[in-house]
């Protein structure tokens, strides 16, 4: 088993690149999907957000209203570190679960947002970071999600750089690029990690 991890600021596209990885044959584990999971109504998840922020977090169909949420954190790092304190270790079990139920021979992606911001790529064999440009993050957010500017620009701030996350890539794919051209570096990337996890396995049979 190969265990990588991608990360990237949000607009750079990762989620693409997750999605055309899963195309190649990766196995994901979506930090994403499953922190909304472990928030879900009736979670202990949820019971201790709650309890750390109050009923105002919630809809009125009991779930977590999650940009509610959001304009709470992203504009106090105190709050976020609240938040992620509750989530974090919720998330980590999960994944732990989920990677343990892969093929011995697979490739897999564990898809984590912050994975620069904690300091979690030492969890992984390699880590693939996906890049763009700060103003293509920005149009995305803005156009493509419906972020108002200050929003999107505030949400930007409350993570790692384009230095950091870079700093601690094997990999960078860079997403400044048409569908295409992203298509053919993620094939690329792909066949390298998958002759990775290939000899990975070899040397264990031996």
């Amino acid at each position: 088993m190969l265990k990588v991890g991608l990360t990237g600021g949000i607009g750079a596209g990762k989620s693409e690149v997750s999605r055309l990885l899963v195309e190649c044959g990766a196995v994901l584990i979506d930090a994403d999907r499953i922190a909304r999971e472990v928030v879900a109504p009736g979670t202990p998840g949820l019971a201790s957000v709650v309890e750390a922020f109050g009923t105002d977090v919630l809809a009125p169909d009991g779930s977590l209203d999650r940009p509610r949420l959001g304009s709470i954190v992203f504009a106090d790092p105190e709050k976020l570190a609240v938040l992620n304190s509750i989530v974090h270790p919720l998330v980590g079990a999960r994944s732990r679960a989920l990677e343990s139920a892969a093929p011995e021979d697979a490739v897999v992606v564990h898809d984590v947002p912050l994975l620069t911001e904690n300091g979690l790529s030492g969890l992984y064999d390699l880590v693939v970071v996906v890049d763009a440009d700060t103003a293509t993050q920005l149009d995305r957010l803005v156009r493509l999600r419906g972020m108002t500017e200050d929003d999107a620009r505030a949400r930007m701030a409350a993570q790692a750089t384009r230095e950091q996350r870079r700093k601690i890539a094997d990999i960078v794919i860079d997403n400044d690029v048409p569908l295409p051209e992203l298509r053919r570096r993620v094939a690329e990337v792909w066949a390298g990690l998958a002759r990775r996890a290939h000899g990975r396995q070899e040397s264990a049979e031996e």
